[in-house]
């Protein structure tokens, strides 16, 4: 599984709340700010079409799926995903 989130680095609510949804869940991902990554800045608006950040690219299985913007539901269906692969903590 990879997570990243393109982000920019201030001014942005919907980065922020991203990333600590994923963070407080415990689910690794990469952070690219696309104000310092011109390949970056191309990949999200010229290849996946998106004109604001965050842009969450979420590839498993060799199935990628992306969004753009703060999206509760779709952030809890990938913490839901990833957190019942790891299954449950069980004591010895």
């Amino acid at each position: 599984m990879t997570l990243t989130i393109y982000t920019k680095p201030a001014g942005c609510f919907g980065c922020t709340k991203t990333k600590q949804k994923f963070a407080e869940a415990g689910i690794a991902f990469h952070e690219v700010d696309v104000t310092t990554n011109e390949g970056a800045f191309e990949y999200i608006t010229e290849e996946l079409g998106y004109s604001e950040v965050p842009v969450v690219v979420y590839d498993k299985d060799a199935t990628e799926n992306h969004w753009s913007g703060l999206n509760p539901a779709r952030i809890d269906q990938i913490i839901s995903i990833e957190t019942a692969v790891a299954g449950p903590v069980r004591e010895a």
